[in-house]
């Protein structure tokens, strides 16, 4: 079976963010787990225009500007997503609502796991609103995650989770997850067209 092609998203774009180290991390066992070529969107390496177009992508693709390109063209050629996002007030960053916005049929049946970061909560709740979000655009959250709670206690000083067999545990079940609905989902696109 073709490795499935796996796009990580890194949300947060805030000096200092935690982001990138969970996100080495989730990728070295990603990679680990076999079944996936990975490409990383960090959203902090990308120009993301906040003022959209007059019609929504929902009604058509919109004209993007030049420097979605690159970034436009991995959500496109992905058969799973990966979020890693920290909660922000109870929620998700706006970079990434702006960065998912500016997409719709990049997502569109398609599997999305979710590597969460935050304080007593671990992301939770960034998570459960996105999933709404997502359920819109016509993608499949899968229902097992990765998260961190109180993550600036989570890792030592190599950037690796302190309590590494039940992160390793818990990111191979969402792996085996995006795998199982990414052949899926990415076997009946091939067959039959998706109706939105």
């Amino acid at each position: 079976m073709a490795q499935m092609k796996l796009a990580v998203i890194v949300g947060s774009v805030r000096e200092g963010r935690r982001g990138p180290l969970i996100t080495d991390w989730f990728v070295d066992y990603a990679r680990q787990h076999g079944q996936f070529e990975i490409s990383v969107i960090d959203l902090a390496e990308v120009e993301l225009p906040l003022v959209m177009p007059p019609q929504p992508p929902a009604m058509a693709e919109p004209a993007r500007p030049s420097a979605l390109a690159a970034a436009t063209e991995v959500l496109a050629d992905a058969d799973a997503f990966v979020i890693v996002t920290p909660e922000y007030n109870h929620s998700f960053p706006a970079s990434l609502k702006a960065f998912v916005d500016w997409h719709w049929s990049q997502w569109r049946a398609k599997p999305i796991g979710f590597v969460s970061y935050g304080s007593i909560g671990g992301g939770l709740r960034a998570v459960e609103q996105l999933r709404s979000v997502f359920a819109e655009l016509h993608a499949t959250t899968v229902r097992d995650q990765v998260s961190f709670h109180r993550y600036w206690m989570e890792f030592d000083a190599d950037g690796k989770p302190v309590d590494a067999e039940t992160h390793n545990e818990n990111a191979k079940l969402m792996l085996d997850q995006l795998t199982w609905w990414g052949t899926a989902l990415r076997d009946a696109r091939t067959a039959v067209p998706y109706a939105v």
